[in-house]
């Protein structure tokens, strides 16, 4: 009975991190309204080209003084690229297309977990924003996205900060990949900024970074796979 209850919590577990992760990423970004190939677009060529070049890379790699990939730093890329001006308005469109920005916490949840999300942001939440307060520091919410149409497959990592800041990166996925400790480390800054994350089910806890400095916090959302990743 018992090794039948851990397999079903373990399919639990698996769906909702597979619905958690899933997102609704695409390329290309034609469907929020961009026609590839006008002027001021990428190609359907030219935009996996560009997902390739950002895999496992940051902007300070090519220079950019940003310690992660924002709409700002990846405009200046696409310029140096491609040889093409794109507004910002345009590139932001390509960012929805992937899957990032802001999300209502409802959303980073599966069916299961809906619920719980709602009763722990009128419980729990509240808390974490006075803690950021009191430190002035962001709260941010990580998440992963996964691209459909690329080869080979492709992440997308982000953090949306409660102001509607997105820092991302991309990389090539593997079997339960980590929450990149190099990403969480960005986010504070060279400064080392005290931030505080909320973690949404795309990471058991087993797969969080250790050991990280004080002023970074890790807050979980709830997920179906919490109370297994810590038993």
């Amino acid at each position: 009975m018992g090794v039948a209850l851990r397999d079903a919590g373990r399919s639990v577990t698996s769906w909702c991190r597979r619905h958690t992760i899933g997102g609704d990423g695409a390329v290309a970004a034609v469907r929020r309204g961009l026609r590839q190939g006008e002027p001021g677009t990428l190609s359907r060529e030219q935009e996996l080209e560009l997902i390739d070049v950002l895999r496992g890379v940051h902007p300070d790699e090519f220079g950019l003084d940003e310690e992660l990939w924002t709409r700002q730093s990846l405009t200046t890329l696409i310029e140096r690229q491609f040889e093409l001006t794109m507004d910002a308005g345009t590139v932001g469109a390509y960012l929805r297309a992937w899957g990032l920005g802001p999300r209502e916490p409802r959303e980073r949840a599966c069916g299961l977990c809906v619920g719980a999300v709602e009763r722990w942001v009128r419980s729990e939440y509240p808390s974490i924003t006075r803690a950021a307060q009191e430190h002035a520091a962001d709260v941010n919410w990580i998440g992963r996205v996964r691209l459909r149409g690329t080869m080979p497959a492709a992440d997308v990592i982000s953090a949306v900060s409660s102001r509607g800041r997105v820092r991302f990166m991309i990389t090539t996925p593997t079997v339960d990949p980590p929450l990149p400790r190099d990403f969480v480390l960005r986010l504070s800054g060279a400064e080392e900024r005290t931030v505080h994350l909320i973690v949404d089910g795309s990471w058991p806890r087993n797969e969080w970074p250790r050991r990280l400095p004080r002023h970074i916090v890790l807050h979980p959302l709830p997920s179906c796979g919490r109370p297994l990743a810590a038993a």
